[in-house]
């Protein structure tokens, strides 16, 4: 079963051995649901969560003391693909977005979704166009026209302009 990627270890925390994770979701509640965690190909199982602003301190079984929680700092946490968790209607993991065909209100073809900037007050599509030139389109009803999972086609409206920049 594939494994997804939903954080960084970043950092030690105490002398106790809890790990500091840079969250890659923006639900990092899902962390309390979960009974194991992937470090690296390594399975640990969650003992104990709680949060240090935007970042979740875990307490995993096996890493008891600081030493052993250092020698995890910048390795990739992971869950089973089996373990995400159902999104509401309307809303997609930015994994199955990626590749997925664009096209403008006409059906012309524009190109293709490249990458999804989430670091901003609204997530920003990055859409690679056919000449490979890539534009930034908000992920916005005013913009977005459709999404067809099942045909893998994402229907947009571009403002005024965007293709000239």
């Amino acid at each position: 079963m594939e494994k997804i990627k939903i954080g960084k270890i970043v950092n030690a925390v105490g002398l106790k051995g809890e790990v500091k994770v840079y969250c890659y979701t923006d639900r990092k509640e899902q962390f309390e649901e979960l009974e194991r965690i992937y470090v690296g190909q390594e399975a640990y199982e969650i003992k104990n969560v709680r949060y240090q602003g935007n970042v979740v301190i875990l307490r995993l079984s096996g890493i008891d003391d600081r030493n052993a929680a250092e020698a995890q700092k910048n390795r990739d946490v992971s869950i089973l693909e089996s373990d995400l968790i159902r999104l509401p209607e309307d809303t997609y993991y930015v994994r199955d977005l990626i590749g997925i065909a664009v096209e403008d209100e006409a059906d012309q073809p524009l190109g293709s979704l490249s990458d999804v900037l989430q670091n901003t007050s609204q997530d920003l599509y990055e859409i690679k166009l056919a000449g490979g030139k890539k534009i930034l389109l908000p992920a916005v009803r005013e913009f977005v026209i459709s999404i067809d999972m099942e045909n893998r086609k994402m229907k947009v409206k571009l403002p005024e302009g965007l293709l000239d920049l």
